[in-house]
């Protein structure tokens, strides 16, 4: 019964996302958080860069990050975590930077 919860769940989160890219073997991944007055702006990608948060989900869109999946809020785009079994990769649960 909890592993029917477990697939649901994942279910309704994928269901959640507009696009699920398939992401490039070199795909970088998201390490943290730009935020400005507390929202997200921006990226940190493992290579050390930051990347606005337009410029993620376009280069999410292209098979660069790996991990992610694109919502959409009124009219903005935006990167969410696809389901997994682990919290500690979840964007939220990031770490805030400076871009």
């Amino acid at each position: 019964m909890n592993e029917n919860k477990q697939n649901l769940g994942k279910k309704l989160a994928y269901a959640a996302l507009d696009e699920v890219p398939k992401s490039k073997t070199d795909a970088k991944q998201i390490v943290g958080l730009v935020k400005t007055s507390g929202r997200v702006t921006g990226y940190q990608l493992s290579d050390g860069s930051t990347v606005s948060k337009e410029d993620g989900v376009a280069m999410a869109k292209a098979g660069e990050i790996q991990g992610v999946g694109i919502a959409h809020r009124n009219n903005s785009e935006y990167l969410k975590s696809l389901p997994d079994d682990t919290e500690d990769n979840n964007l939220g649960n990031l770490p805030s930077v400076s871009g």
